[in-house]
């Protein structure tokens, strides 16, 4: 990232065992052969997330239990102090994100997980991240709502809340995983991207990928970024300044000597309130939103399937594109040219890549577990350059690859 990271292989701990009831935990010890570069397991979602945490680097959990991610808090209770880490079960989930915020600043990588109604009661946390430039990654394994809900069924209704949850101006950073492979690829990334932009980062899972067994493979080494250690910042160091690329250099921690102050308040590049000086807050309000903005095409994350000669696409997140990708094979059999696209980072949107689709294509078919929300982002980036038809789905049940073949015939 020309400077602004500092990335090796292997920074983290990285190899596995088996640990009692839940499986597979994190050894310390980095003690993989080179005939044995990875680690097959069979797990679930929920340890993924939990397993590409701890290799991204987490040191710090703190969450309070709900279905359908309590078991991303209770394998955290059991492998961060195997991997020199602290777990916390917190009162809520105000508090929990609270204290993963805390932890940041001071010093570790930090996480905090929940599902529907937690993370509502999270976004004035993730507010305070975005205004803050504070990294974090924010678990959510979505579930059917609104209010309670459906606490054991799946849902992708939470998508919009993810983009536009808090109050103000900001941009957020949104990964969404279809696997229990990506499960765990995309949370070693979100980790990354947390670090690289200075941003709170979310991972939009949901119950189906949470509580799905299957078959990953499990890296012993992988590209994790690193803080900058405070004695590698210049003497002159302002916390707030941008570098060349608009993104802040390095992340000080409390008691490493430098003197600033963090506060959910407008401030200025020395983080002092300056909410009182329309200048100064609408430059940190351009900088924070044009960190991501700026950078979106670095922040393309998209899986193209037979779309050279397609005449109708899928676009898909999620859950749903596993069963978009079988539709299009089996109309591929009838003689039907689609093709998928199947979105890993959804916030920022892919925008050129969908208006590129859309001027090769006829029909842009859009399946979502809900009343059908990022289709209207499809709508917007592709400019009316192809019909763009939504296939919503609410209820707790993921589309079968005959309903979505149906609407391809």
């Amino acid at each position: 990232m020309n400077g602004e990271r500092e990335a090796r292989r292997g920074s983290a701990p990285n190899s596995f065992s088996t640990f009692g009831l839940f499986g597979y935990f994190m050894n310390t010890s980095e003690n993989l052969t080179k005939r044995d570069p990875v680690q097959i397991r069979v797990i679930h979602g929920n340890e993924a997330c939990v397993l590409g945490a701890i290799a991204a680097g987490c040191r710090f959990f703190a969450g309070y239990p709900i279905t359908p991610a309590s078991e991303i808090a209770e394998i955290m209770a059991r492998l961060l102090p195997q991997n020199r880490g602290v777990f916390l079960q917190m009162e809520d989930e105000i508090a929990s994100i609270c204290a993963a915020l805390g932890a940041a600043w001071g010093g570790v990588k930090a996480c905090t997980a929940s599902s529907g109604p937690g993370f509502t009661l999270k976004q004035e946390g993730i507010g305070w991240a975005a205004e803050t430039d504070t990294p974090i990654v924010i678990i959510d394994v979505m579930r059917g709502g609104p209010a309670t809900g459906q606490p054991t069924s799946s849902a992708q209704q939470d998508v919009m809340q993810a983009r536009y949850g808090s109050h103000g101006d900001y941009e957020m950073i949104a990964l969404t995983p279809s696997s229990v492979q990506e499960a765990f690829d995309l949370t070693v990334k979100a980790f990354n991207l947390a670090e690289i932009y200075r941003n709170p980062v979310i991972v939009l899972s949901d119950e189906i990928i949470g509580h799905t067994r299957e078959k990953i493979r499990i890296p012993s080494a992988m590209e994790t970024v690193q803080r900058k250690r405070p004695e590698s910042l210049p003497a002159d160091y302002v916390p707030f300044r941008p570098g060349p690329r608009g993104l802040l250099e390095g992340m000080p921690a409390f008691n490493q000597g430098y003197g600033i102050l963090v506060d959910g308040q407008i401030h200025d590049e020395m983080g002092i309130r300056a909410g009182h000086k329309p200048e100064v807050a609408a430059q940190l309000v351009d900088r924070i939103c044009g960190k991501i903005r700026d950078h979106r095409d670095e922040l393309i994350d998209v899986e193209e399937y037979m779309l050279e000669d397609a005449e109708v696409a899928l676009i898909s997140y999620g859950s749903p594109a596993r069963s978009s990708i079988r539709a299009m094979k089996d109309a591929r059999a009838k003689g039907i040219k689609a093709g998928c696209l199947k979105i890993r980072i959804l916030w920022p949107f892919p925008d050129a890549i969908i208006e590129r689709i859309s001027r090769k294509v006829k029909k842009l078919i859009v399946p979502e577990m809900n009343v059908g929300k990022i289709v209207r982002e499809v709508e917007r980036a592709g400019k009316c350059h192809a019909e763009v038809i939504s296939l919503p789905k609410v209820g707790g049940e993921l589309h079968t690859p005959g309903e979505i073949l149906e609407a391809l015939t």
